[in-house]
């Protein structure tokens, strides 16, 4: 027997006291009347029932109310595909639980969004990732996961940070820890906000109230079914307050990854009930000391693999057997993706890049997704352009040589590794028939060879954790019954506009006068800055030892169109670093990484009522990954690892285990409608 509760109660002795208690600083005591005043109504006032100075505990999502075991008492097999956040979140809590547990990730690294590599600063190693994560007191699960695992010592306080505005539009804000619950918070907010006055919110106008009431009001599922339906582009377009929208509105909707004209308004609630307005611990969060491998992604790998849990990198899903509305079986490639059996492949048609290469006489392209392959026209060879980095596509340059997008490897024409993460070249082929608009290929002994057909599994429950471009490739690999509608669904998922990240190492320091992360508004590109040498320890050292520094751009979700290549985006990054730090024009740059993606989950307006939900209606596939239906608030790194341990509880509650208890924000906000 279980129970979820919507009524806020106190944690656990599980669940980690907030880092920032500490540094908690009060802000002066006004009165209701004056606070009523600044909101500019006080008409709400007899709905308002949170004291000023109550803190609201976590919210309890799942919890059992059974003595149940806790642990498996007969051998059961679990497959989790994807081992970012949530997958990781997932093989963890059930290897704890004595399932054996077996992790297929297609990366050399596990990690996903926050995995880590190793790159070359010319005498110097460093870390790299896919960009800097703040780490909020309110990421309940998340920071469950680090109390268990004992490693809160590799975070750190970045304390508060800024979002500072292009052109001097408007003063800089400053985020910082806050202990008062919704609306106590905006009061707080309009206290210390140099901006208040530039908000434009006049409650005596119906669409300033409505909006007002939205973001007080957010409720599961009624908010999206209000507002799933319209763009946070639509929404604003009627009489919305100005100031608002650029001070808060903007800048946290382009921090959800997903641009304001294709995310959905419901979405976007979700989003500031959980960071804002349903959260009583403030904005400031943490950091990792050292990389986001090592800080985190380490501990958790040893945690599965000390419970006997199997890992599996660079493994790639090559079918999955379905039948009787359950999977029957799932099989898997190690290593080289070549495949000693001929397989036939149809030409790419609208493809942008084939297009270019045809104009250019230049190569000929094959397949789709993550399985592309470039010929040159006549050639009896094929050349497969999935980086064996992360399986991103890689793309032909001028010279011949192929560059991944995403995280720089570099491949000379024969396909062969220059320079980059990337440890394998790329896998050849030859091309055995053509038949009009397809090549038949199989893999080419010698040049690369041919690993083993690799490893077929049965098992008793299979997650599917990866991202959405990975499950999606997943279900194409599917043979047999395959139920339609959770097929369907699959399809129908969405991805964000990509995102990029460019780190700079200079040979000196600048002054700085805002926080070591901080927001940036009004740029063509740049949504944020973050200053490495400050933060994390590896950079700390080789600034100590050399007085340089390190510093990485961030575009949340940028424009393809405005911003076709890598080297568009770098000339573009590089011109609005020296205008947001004018002092590093004089300086020398060592050296610079740029990583590109486009794989991050979209949310667009009316998304929301035929998104997956973790369990599914093939009765031993459980979904994790943050493109999942949730059940309660929750953002970013706590939506990923709050989904994987709701896919674990799944599979808990089957085998009649006790389930773990999750925590979010108050779900429902005090104004609901």
């Amino acid at each position: 027997m279980s129970q979820s509760s919507n009524s806020p109660l106190s944690p656990p002795p599980s669940l980690p006291p907030n880092p920032e208690e500490e540094s908690r600083q009060n802000v002066p005591s006004i009165s209701r009347r004056t606070a009523l005043k600044v909101l500019g109504v006080g008409a709400v006032g007899s709905v308002i029932g949170y004291s000023r100075f109550s803190k609201p505990q976590p919210t309890v999502f799942q919890q059992d109310t059974l003595d149940l075991p806790r642990h498996l008492s007969q051998p059961k097999t679990v497959v989790v595909v994807g081992a970012g956040l949530a997958g990781l979140a997932c093989a963890y809590e059930l290897s704890q639980r004595g399932f054996s547990v077996t992790l297929l990730e297609k990366s050399p690294q596990l990690g996903g969004k926050i995995a880590s590599w190793p790159i070359q600063v010319g005498e110097e190693t460093f870390m790299m990732e896919h960009g800097f994560h703040g780490f909020f007191p309110q990421y309940y699960n998340l920071n469950s996961l680090v109390k268990e695992l004992k490693i809160r010592d590799n975070f750190v306080s970045l304390k508060s940070y800024a979002v500072v505005f292009r052109d001097g539009k408007y003063q800089p804000e400053v985020f910082k820890p806050n202990h008062s619950a919704f609306p106590w918070n905006v009061v707080d907010l309009a206290i210390a906000s140099p901006n208040w006055l530039r908000w434009g919110i006049n409650l005596t106008k119906l669409q300033h109230w409505k909006v007002f009431r939205e973001i007080g009001g957010f409720q599961i599922p009624e908010s999206f079914d209000r507002l799933d339906s319209l763009s946070v582009a639509q929404w604003i377009q009627p009489d919305f307050p100005q100031g608002l929208y650029d001070l808060y509105f903007l800048p946290f909707a382009k921090s959800s990854l997903n641009a304001p004209d294709v995310l959905s308004v419901g979405e976007l609630m979700q989003f500031f009930h959980f960071y804002f307005f349903g959260n009583p611990e403030g904005l400031a969060f943490n950091g990792t000391r050292q990389d986001m491998g090592t800080s985190l992604v380490q501990p958790i790998r040893q945690a599965i693999g000390q419970r006997g849990g199997k890992i599996v990198t660079e493994a790639t899903v090559s079918r999955i057997h379905c039948q009787h509305d359950q999977i029957a079986s799932l099989s898997y490639q190690q290593g080289s993706v070549q495949n000693d059996v001929p397989f036939w492949v149809q030409r790419s048609v609208g493809n942008s890049e084939s297009e270019v290469a045809a104009t250019q006489g230049m190569l000929d392209y094959y397949g789709a997704g993550d399985a592309v392959f470039a010929a040159v026209p006549g050639s009896d060879e094929a050349i497969s352009l999935t980086c064996t980095h992360q399986g991103c596509t890689v793309q032909h340059q001028a010279d011949g040589k192929f560059l991944c997008p995403c995280h720089g490897a570099l491949y000379d024409a024969e396909g062969r590794v220059l320079a980059g993460p990337a440890q394998r070249n790329l896998p050849r082929f030859q091309i055995t028939q053509r038949q009009d608009q397809q090549v038949q290929l199989v893999g080419v002994p010698g040049i690369a060879p041919l690993q083993p057909s690799g490893e077929t599994i049965q098992a008793d429950y299979y997650v599917f954790a990866t991202d959405v471009p990975g499950v999606q490739q997943l279900f194409k690999r599917c043979e047999g019954e395959v139920n339609p509608q959770v097929q369907t669904q699959v399809e129908k998922l969405s991805v964000a506009d990509p995102f990029a990240v460019a780190r700079f190492w200079f040979d000196r320091d600048f002054d700085w006068e805002h926080s070591n992360f901080t927001s940036l508004s009004g740029y063509q590109l740049t949504d944020s800055i973050t200053l490495y040498h400050r933060i994390q320890e590896q950079f700390i050292a080789w600034h100590e030892k050399t007085g340089g520094s390190v510093v990485e751009l961030h575009a949340y979700c940028y424009k393809e169109k405005q911003f076709p290549n890598q080297q568009a985006l770098l000339t573009t990054f590089e011109q609005e670093l020296y205008e947001i730090v004018p002092s590093l024009k004089q300086a020398t740059m060592l050296h610079r990484e740029l990583v590109n993606q486009k794989n991050f989950s979209g949310y667009p307006p009316g998304s929301y009522a035929q998104r997956p939900e973790t369990s599914t209606d093939i009765s031993n596939l459980i979904f994790a990954g943050d493109w999942v239906k949730m059940p309660f608030p929750c953002g970013l790194m706590e939506r990923a690892i709050s989904s994987g341990l709701l896919a674990a509880n799944q599979i808990l509650q089957r085998e009649g285990l006790k389930r773990r208890s999750l925590f979010s924000v108050n779900p429902e906000g005090i104004l609901k409608i």
